[in-house]
């Protein structure tokens, strides 16, 4: 297979200014999202180094890193984490291969991981935030389940897997061509890709704007839609084959995106947007949040 060149380049002279927004969660600084015609996708920018960009990480705010119930936010987080934790199970067994094998990329605090134990799969998890990992470590009750980083997979192990899950995991990686390169390595032929995205496309982001949550700027360096996704995994010879929503995420994006834009949860005018969102994305497919399954070609 032909190495690919980078695709996106911040200083590419063909983007164009499409919003600005900013750090609610940690900095308060103010970030642009440039867009990209040719793919149709967002790029934040400036994109914070590697060694600074876990700052931004820092915070009890920060709610897939803890385990936190202390506010309404957090509690609803949790309940709607365990509900979808239980369709993510029933998604991978309809991928299941011979070995029934899955590597969770940004696996958190463990709690999808350890669903997929006890449902009887060969688990193996990345997570690079030491504070989550060590939550996840004490849930697994073994090391061996998990790793820092990706290059531990590469360089330490030879096995490739069934599927392989990034739960909101892809617009936060730095290099994104070499990642997709390195997933290529580690899924089996014919293995499926299950990657789970906000969507700035749907009805939610349109009347948010810069409030809406799912920015979250800068840890979300990408920002993608439909044609997007098929743009950049086409290119490293994935094909998308199945697209389907995350209805439950309008609902917490909105609610989280009411408290940015007017300092309140808003619960009864969130759920009203999270709904509406939804309605209009029966329609459209324009969900808030999509989950992509993308297989192998070779």
């Amino acid at each position: 297979m032909p190495k690919n060149k980078n695709i996106f380049s911040v200083s590419d002279n063909h983007l164009k200014l499409f919003l600005k927004c900013k750090d609610h969660t940690v900095s308060r600084e103010t970030f642009s999202l440039m867009l990209d015609p040719n793919s149709d996708m967002l790029i934040t920018f400036p994109k914070p180094g590697d060694s600074e960009l876990m700052k931004y990480y820092e915070s009890e705010d920060y709610i897939s890193h803890t385990d936190s119930k202390k506010s309404i936010l957090d509690k609803v987080y949790q309940i709607v984490k365990n509900i979808t934790i239980r369709q993510k199970v029933k998604l991978i067994n309809s991928q299941a291969g011979s070995d029934k094998s899955i590597l969770d990329i940004g696996c958190g605090t463990g709690d999808f991981l350890y669903a997929c134990k006890n449902g009887g799969w060969k688990v193996k998890g990345i997570e690079p935030n030491d504070k989550a990992r060590n939550l996840a470590l004490k849930k697994m009750n073994s090391e061996s389940f998990l790793v820092k980083d990706i290059q531990d997979l590469l360089i330490n192990e030879k096995e490739a897997y069934d599927v392989i899950t990034m739960w909101h995991v892809l617009e936060h990686i730095p290099n994104l061509d070499n990642y997709i390169s390195n997933l290529k390595q580690l899924l089996k032929p014919k293995g499926t890709l299950i990657i789970a995205l906000p969507n700035y496309k749907s009805h939610d982001a349109v009347y948010y704007k810069t409030f809406w949550a799912a920015y979250d700027v800068p840890r979300h360096l990408w920002h993608f839609s439909r044609k997007s996704i098929k743009y950049i995994f086409k290119k490293n010879y994935f094909n998308v084959s199945k697209i389907i929503p995350m209805k439950f995420d309008a609902f917490y994006v909105s609610l989280l995106s009411e408290k940015y834009k007017s300092g309140k949860s808003n619960p009864i005018q969130a759920f009203y947007r999270g709904f509406v969102s939804n309605l209009k994305a029966r329609r459209t497919g324009e969900y808030s949040s999509l989950i992509y399954f993308i297989k192998n070609d070779n």
